[in-house]
């Protein structure tokens, strides 16, 4: 595995030898496993100071849900949920934040509020504007691939040939980025698991992933509870698991490990408590 360092702002971040742990808070009433849970203020604030002393590495928040099929929400209404909370987490917590967003607009308002990362899930293809923010900040930026939007990603996805298309596509999204000044040391890599992609694409994606780091950048995985481990599970369960469920949750431990162990640098999860102990084993291992 290839090693980086990315240093921005006050923060510096070794990725590598270990796992760096970015714990998700959705502050809206639709994410797929925890919407509406964190949708007030004070609900938000305390999930995020939980992460951030349970051990998180960065903090992503996000006001729009990009499950599959969720309908977009206005400017206004997204920085209404995020932008409150920002301004008093970057003031408490001692760990970068990160902005989940496909608008520059809203990207621009949480980086002055405090946040320090950009996580564009349309990897600038939605506002290239985004991209010239990027390079006017400094700021790291998380490039992802996905087939479609959320509305329409999960509507028969299908590839000739899944791990070239992904990286090719990421290539060009990078040449996009570097054009429009963002430096090199300041991308990231997300294959976008579960965005657009089958269940089989899934398990293709992590055991491949390799792929994905020799395009020589630090890359980005975000498996926790998402359906593929549900669908997996749910083929020897007369019960049928949700994204809630603890069988779900062991088996996004297993996306995990097997994510890390082929070559991802940070991963993306919700119970970033049980997640710490977990890659402590795993980097000891992968590092012996």
């Amino acid at each position: 595995m290839l090693d980086f360092t990315l240093e921005f702002d006050r923060f510096r971040l070794e990725l590598g030898p270990c796992a760096c742990i970015m714990g998700i808070l959705n502050a809206t009433p639709d994410s797929f496993s925890d919407g509406g849970r964190y949708i007030t203020l004070e609900a938000a604030l305390t999930q995020g100071r939980n992460l951030a002393e349970a051990g998180a590495h960065i903090l992503d928040i996000g006001g729009e849900s990009s499950r599959p099929f969720a309908e977009a929400v206005s400017e206004q209404e997204e920085m209404d949920r995020v932008i409150p909370v920002i301004e008093i987490l970057s003031r408490e917590i001692d760990i970068p934040i990160s902005i989940d967003t496909v608008k520059s607009s809203v990207a621009r308002a949480a980086l002055d509020a405090g946040a320090t990362i950009i996580n564009d899930i349309s990897a600038f293809e939605k506002d290239p504007a985004m991209a010239d923010l990027g390079a006017e900040k400094k700021v790291p930026c998380v490039l992802m691939h996905m087939k479609g939007t959320p509305e329409t990603m999960q509507v028969d996805p299908n590839y000739e040939d899944l791990m070239a298309e992904i990286t090719t596509y990421l290539e060009e999204r990078v040449r996009f980025a570097r054009e429009r000044g963002i430096a090199r040391n300041k991308i990231i890599l997300d294959p976008g698991i579960g965005f657009g992609k089958t269940v089989a694409h899934n398990l293709v994606l992590i055991n491949h992933l390799h792929k994905i780091c020799d395009l020589g950048y630090p890359v980005l995985m975000g498996p926790s509870r998402k359906s593929f481990i549900q669908a997996i599970l749910n083929k020897r369960e007369t019960t049928p698991i949700g994204p809630d469920n603890i069988k779900t949750e062991y088996g996004t431990l297993a996306a995990v490990a097997a994510s890390i162990l082929k070559g991802a640098h940070i991963v993306r999860v919700h119970e970033v408590e049980k997640i710490v102990s977990f890659t402590r084993i795993i980097d000891a291992i992968r590092n012996a």
